[in-house]
């Protein structure tokens, strides 16, 4: 039996949630020491794709940065656009 509820769900494999991440260090200039945290959700916002990727920086504060793309879909200018 399938339990989702119509929900959609794409799940990110290990590589992509590591590439993901050494893009975010590289385009934030992070040093490595610092977390980051990628969660995939389903997006209730008016006009957006069903599911985006929150990202957290582990700094104090936090800095959070939202995707309107699942994980499996992002590209580098995905995160290159954060900074502008």
């Amino acid at each position: 039996m399938n339990f989702s509820f119509g929900r959609q769900t794409q799940k990110a494999n290990t590589e992509q949630i590591r590439q993901v991440k050494e893009w975010i260090y590289q385009a934030l200039k992070l040093d490595k020491e610092i977390p980051i945290s990628l969660s995939q959700l389903q997006c209730t916002e008016s006009g957006c794709p069903p599911l985006e990727t929150v990202i957290a920086v582990m700094k104090n504060p936090v800095e959070q940065y939202k995707i309107h793309k699942p994980i499996a879909q992002i590209e580098f200018i995905d995160i290159a656009e954060l900074m502008k």
